[in-house]
């Protein structure tokens, strides 16, 4: 099965040294979201240019999403469904409910969706995320019908750990995507 990959970046972008951007200029196959605001996110918007992407596809497509985009795949897959979408990496989930964990200005993702997903999908958390508890991690992807892969102290899974090409997460990639044949 010939899939392509759709990058979600999350608050502020993925920059330069984000294993998001490190894939979107590897894999030839990868679509990377843009949004209008990156710093002040807005749900309606984000998820109207999501769904206009989506939209657009006409290949099996696993959505790639990083921490704000994670709570935007489950507002957008509550409310759509495009037979074109047929798995999620869901990377560091923020926890859009939690004054604790985030900051206000992503509070308009809230209350973040729990609902069984209508595709495949992991879950990939780290023990060490500012952004949301290991637990509340692990209850979301039980809600969301997910995989859980603990991949240790690793922080936010974001450009801040180091991660460039970050194989460990194209491995995981690889078991979604074993999983959809």
């Amino acid at each position: 099965m010939e899939t392509q990959l759709l990058i979600l970046p999350g608050l502020g972008n993925s920059g330069e040294k984000h294993w998001q951007t490190f894939w979107h200029e590897k894999f030839k196959n990868s679509i990377r979201l843009i949004q209008d605001n990156w710093d002040e996110p807005v749900r309606e918007e984000w998820l109207k240019r999501l769904n206009e992407e989506i939209g657009k596809l006409e290949r099996p497509t696993i959505l790639v999403a990083h921490s704000l985009a994670v709570s935007l795949v489950l507002h957008w897959a509550e409310t759509n469904n495009n037979k074109n979408i047929i798995g999620a990496l869901l990377v560091a989930p923020a926890d859009v409910d939690s004054p604790k964990h985030t900051p206000d200005i992503i509070r308009n993702f809230s209350p973040m969706p729990l609902y069984q997903l209508p595709f495949p999908s992991i879950v990939v958390a780290s023990e060490n995320d500012p952004y949301a508890s290991f637990e509340r991690k692990q209850y979301f992807a039980k809600m969301w019908g997910s995989d859980f892969i603990n991949v240790g102290q690793q922080g936010h899974i974001n450009s801040d750990s180091d991660l460039k090409y970050w194989e460990e997460g194209q491995l995981i990639l690889q078991k979604l995507i074993e999983k959809l044949k």
